[in-house]
């Protein structure tokens, strides 16, 4: 009944920018917090950013400065803008948010399938 879709994902040259979209759709009654992870072969899924509800923003050290992330409530999406890529940010990207199916319902994690990025020249 829900459904987290990633875009915006490629390759790029470092130094490059990407944009990434998460765009949640079907049968849901909110989405609280939402956050964008990586993981690369032979390593944990780390968090990279995450929002709250309230627009409250973390980012891990190693994007800081570099990766902002938004979201749009209006149109249930989250985004990552990516700026001075780097070979260290390949990786695939997934979206995760905490949402409650119905208001009968307790909040539970979703995931989207993940969008590879890909930082080389």
């Amino acid at each position: 009944q829900v459904q987290l879709v990633e875009s915006g994902g490629g390759l790029v040259q470092p130094g490059g920018s990407l944009r990434l979209s998460c765009a949640a759709s079907g049968s849901f009654f909110s989405i609280n917090a939402m956050g964008w992870y990586r993981q690369t072969p032979g390593k944990q899924r780390e968090l990279v950013a995450a929002i709250t509800s309230g627009l409250s923003t973390n980012y891990a050290d190693s994007v800081k400065g570099r990766f902002t992330i938004s979201r749009d409530n209006a149109k249930n999406t989250m985004y990552l803008q990516m700026n001075s890529l780097q070979p260290e940010d390949t990786a695939v990207y997934y979206c995760n948010a905490a949402i409650q199916l119905s208001r009968w319902r307790s909040i539970t994690d979703h995931w989207g399938q993940g969008t590879q990025v890909t930082v080389s020249s």
